[in-house]
């Protein structure tokens, strides 16, 4: 399992919390210092992760940058080369398990995570 995160967001910090109290090996990844690559989210959207659902909708950047209003004009090719360039637009944390992607922290999603890995 790799977690893709900000250390300094306290979503991430409940989702870490969680896998440590289940138990579960993961290892961790700065969103900041090392955000999703180009081929990473290509298939993360192979995997059946809608690339709206990536973005960090509440983020400041977000915000900022006007997305809201952008995005809809964004070719696919666009939407992935700004979410590769700067993690604090994309949705944290990720979750990475085979190939499976859980954007966000949606503690029954994850449970059922933790059911399927404790097998």
């Amino acid at each position: 399992m790799l977690l893709i995160e900000y250390p300094k967001c306290s979503t991430c910090q409940r989702a870490k919390k969680f896998l440590n109290s289940h138990q579960l090996s993961f290892e961790c990844r700065d969103i900041v210092s090392m955000p999703p690559t180009k081929n990473e989210i290509k298939q993360f959207l192979a995997w059946g992760v809608p690339i709206e659902k990536l973005f960090n909708t509440s983020g400041i950047l977000y915000r900022q940058l006007l997305l809201k209003d952008k995005l809809p004009k964004l070719t696919e090719e666009e939407k992935i080369s700004l979410l590769s360039s700067n993690g604090m637009l994309v949705k944290r944390p990720l979750l990475i398990v085979g190939k499976r992607v859980l954007v966000g922290f949606k503690e029954q999603e994850w449970k059922e995570i933790v059911k399927e890995n404790k097998k």
